[in-house]
């Protein structure tokens, strides 16, 4: 199959400057980019009036279970992803030992959902990849270890420390799982059983992902009050280990906390300096999402979902945890603290009982329950089995253009996929393209583009994609400068965005003319072994 995209404006990813130029495709590869003359042509694309650029690359997603109910991951796909990173904040589907696979369930669902249609006993990351192989992808898709999952399978749910020889298997199952083809390793420092770790067990695992050259991809402890100890943690991990260093949605959370911006920059050339690479992902938006079960104190979550659920059961513990809620404990991100309950709406649902809660904030939760906010609150979490994903709100958009600008940013989307999800599901890049390049001019469309093409790929290790080159693979997003737009908000967020004309992936023509094709375009990325 042959196809040339004809009278476009291109920009190849690399951050230089845009130029004309026709690009032809042969099969799954670009084969030559210039002023071409070529016959025998399957397809014509007239890109006139409109961008050729790579396909953009979604450096942390949570597709990792929908990927497999539902293949075709159109979401993304309308916004010109081609690309997407799995494995995010140390808490996915594989590594998953059989015994675990009912609480573990019920820990991933606030995050990725559950679903029945699946076979969950697949056990290792070579399985979990395989089933996407034999099934069919939209489009790309890698993964990275999740800390959780690893410490799951050495240590169980419960809080407690490893010793040597437990670290030691840790490492190991690592070591199995990054030669299943992962590109490194995820954490997410707020999320149990994650949270439960020191800093020298994950050292200790990222010296295994140094030596496959693998990334550090995390998700740190605070993003809020302790931020600065918290980002000072992650760069001696990368200094003891030699890891590369990926800070996922970087942001500063909370008004009394945005006095350390120009600190937390200041810690970032500091790692630089020391020669650790470091690399950040951010959505373009002053909201986050999460799954709700965060608001709650650590030691709720320790043993797993089914043992907070009988601690929600429990009035002694909701009052302790009102305590630890309303007065804060040292190490921890308090959202109610930072964004307050006003300000953090329920997005997901998993039974029909509580879906008139979606959409509402938890102030207004509770005046429709005829409760207190907190019991209100603790109600819908046992009511779902932890199972709800949240909006909150923490900072300005002053904030996001600032880091936004920052050499170590690349975009991402963070998006949950269940219920009434954040607006970043269906627009975070459309919105970089058309809120911050063509209105607010705070990036050029050459800017952009390299953050979300290059940067990511030269991050996390991806060869042959993120940039416009004959040879590379046909990953390649066509787009109207003057249209291209997100178009979802925050109350109707499930809207796809506009200005998205072409989208291929590896040759194919998924998004054509603004049409989606059904295709299974992707293919599993894994990591080659140096």
């Amino acid at each position: 199959m042959r196809t040339i995209i004809r009278n476009g404006l291109v920009i190849d990813g690399t951050g230089d400057k845009a130029y004309k130029a026709d690009l032809l495709i042969e099969n799954d590869r670009i084969a030559k980019i210039g002023q071409l003359e070529e016959s025998s042509i399957d397809r014509t694309i007239d890109a006139k009036g409109m961008i050729v650029c790579p396909g953009f690359i979604d450096t942390h997603s949570h597709s990792d279970l929908k990927i497999l109910v539902n293949p075709f991951n159109e979401t993304k796909i309308r916004q010109g992803i081609t690309t997407e990173v799995l494995g995010q904040d140390g808490i996915s589907m594989a590594p998953l030992p059989k015994q675990y696979i009912s609480p573990w369930r019920k820990n991933l669902a606030g995050l990725d959902g559950d679903s029945n249609e699946i076979d969950w006993t697949y056990e290792t990351t070579d399985n979990y990849l395989k089933m996407m192989e034999q099934k069919g992808i939209g489009l790309n898709q890698s993964y990275l270890v999740p800390h959780g999952n690893v410490r799951m399978e050495v240590l169980g749910l419960d809080n407690k420390q490893p010793n040597a020889e437990e670290i030691q298997k840790m490492c190991e199952v690592t070591r199995r799982e990054m030669e299943a083809g992962a590109y490194g390793l995820s954490t997410g420092l707020i999320y149990m059983p994650c949270a439960y770790s020191q800093t020298n067990e994950i050292i200790e695992m990222c010296k295994v992902v140094a030596e496959y050259d693998g990334v550090f991809v995390v998700h740190q402890r605070s993003e809020a009050d302790t931020i600065l100890d918290s980002m000072e943690e992650v760069i001696e991990i990368g200094r003891k280990s030699g890891v590369k260093i990926h800070f996922s949605h970087f942001k500063v959370c909370g008004k009394k906390n945005w006095k350390y911006i120009d600190q937390v920059i200041e810690l970032l050339e500091k790692a630089k300096a020391e020669g650790i690479t470091v690399s950040f992902d951010q959505y373009p938006y002053v909201a986050g999402s999460t799954m709700l079960g965060v608001i709650l104190p650590p030691w709720a979550h320790d043993g797993g979902t089914d043992k907070l659920l009988e601690r929600l059961k429990n009035p002694e513990m909701r009052a302790k945890m009102v305590e630890d809620m309303e007065n804060g404990i040292p190490g921890w991100d308090n959202f109610v603290d930072f964004a307050g309950m006003d300000q953090i709406f329920v997005t997901s649902v998993k039974t029909e009982k509580n879906e008139d809660l979606v959409g509402k904030s938890l102030v207004e939760i509770g005046e429709i329950r005829g409760k207190n906010p907190y019991d209100a609150t603790f109600n819908l979490l046992y009511e779902e089995e932890n199972a709800v994903g949240m909006v909150d709100f923490y900072g300005l958009e002053e904030h996001v253009i600032k880091f936004l600008n920052r050499p170590e940013q690349n975009v991402c989307t963070d998006g949950l996929l269940a219920g009434k999800p954040h607006p970043r599901v269906f627009g975070a890049f459309p919105r970089v393209l058309g809120k911050y390049v063509r209105e607010e001019k705070a990036l050029t469309f050459e800017q952009a583009i390299y953050k979300m093409t290059k940067k990511p790929a030269e991050a996390f290790g991806f060869k042959e994609r993120g940039t416009l080159t004959a040879g590379n693979y046909a990953d390649i997003v066509i787009f109207d400068p003057e249209t291209v737009q997100d178009k979802g908000t925050y109350v109707d967020p499930i809207q796809y965005p506009e200005g998205i004309q072409y989208v291929i992936i590896n040759g194919n023509v998924v998004i054509d003319d603004g049409k989606y094709e059904k295709v299974l375009a992707g293919k599993v990325l894994r990591k080659a072994r140096s």
